[in-house]
């Protein structure tokens, strides 16, 4: 997506200026979001892209600002989210029956993560899948624990996020002291404290957005019900290798899962498709379903 042009958070205006400049790119409707991704599609239309990719760039920054805390410049978290969120874009299918936004969020994060591991020194440790898992969660379970203090943690926070993350303590007291100095959201737009306003109040939007629409717990729930009534179609077999290869946080390889069953790689990869695409089309159908009682009873 070469052609695709999007502002970035210069030297001169900083993030208050980026933030401002991409709240004036209009959200997307259902039906508008849909034709412009069926035009790109189907008729290479690079302005319908450029809309796509523009309207979400909010989502891209409200993603984005949750990474403050790895010491690394904003200006390039948010590039390397956008330029998730136009791999997206590229590969998003607008007839499976869901939001772009709810495509594109793993795109952002996933690019934003990989970026982060290739700039941190911890790449010099290693990037087994345990420390990427306490890498990206001990902030989200010191704050469940209520250890938001500064410094070091106490031993007995340290044994409890040990536990709940499943790594070595001495990781944990390694890792936090890597990690501190971590950002706030609510941090003042101005270093001297005379602006009333924060970080995260240039991601409000008066309209509900593609953001708002995704926290909403109902849809949330629904579709976690759909994918789970969606792995019911699989057998035994499908459903270990879809569950291990894509839903489990810390995916298996084919050569384990060829390992596991007795067959080749490429045998095992063809059962991973297969499968996917079972659950695509039972989701699919349950959204439509879902759609069309929704309608019936308004």
């Amino acid at each position: 997506m070469a052609n695709i042009t999007v502002p970035a958070v210069s030297a001169e205006g900083g993030l208050s200026r980026y933030l401002a400049e991409i709240r004036r790119f209009p959200m997307l409707e259902p039906n508008e979001e849909f034709m412009l991704a069926k035009s790109w599609r189907e008729h290479d239309d690079r302005d319908a892209a450029q809309k796509l990719v523009t309207s979400h760039l909010r989502l891209v920054a409200k993603i984005a600002m949750g990474y403050r805390g790895y010491g690394l410049p904003i200006g390039e978290i948010v590039s390397e989210g956008n330029v998730g969120l136009m791999q997206a874009v590229k590969r998003f299918e607008p007839e499976k029956g869901f939001r772009l936004a709810t495509y594109a969020m793993w795109w952002i994060r996933a690019s934003i993560q990989e970026y982060i591991l290739r700039s941190w020194s911890l790449v010099k440790m290693g990037t087994t899948a345990n420390q990427k898992k306490l890498f990206f969660n001990l902030r989200k379970v010191k704050g469940q624990i209520a250890a938001l203090e500064e410094g070091d943690l106490k031993p007995d926070q340290v044994s409890e996020i040990a536990e709940r993350l499943g790594v070595p303590e001495e990781d944990v007291v390694s890792m936090n002291r890597r990690l501190s100095g971590d950002a706030s959201l609510n941090s003042p737009l101005r270093a001297d404290g005379e602006s009333a306003s924060e970080w995260q109040d240039w991601l409000v939007d008066d309209q509900d957005s593609q953001e708002a629409v995704l926290a909403e717990s109902e849809e949330l729930d629904n579709r976690r019900k759909m994918l789970a009534e969606a792995l019911d179609v699989l057998n035994d077999r499908e459903k270990r290798i879809f569950t291990a290869r894509r839903l489990d946080e810390d995916p298996l390889t084919l050569e384990a899962l060829s390992e596991e069953f007795g067959v080749s790689r490429e045998r095992v990869r063809q059962i991973e498709v297969r499968a996917f695409e079972k659950v695509q089309k039972a989701v699919t159908s349950a959204a439509r379903k879902m759609e069309a009682a929704a309608h019936a009873g308004a």
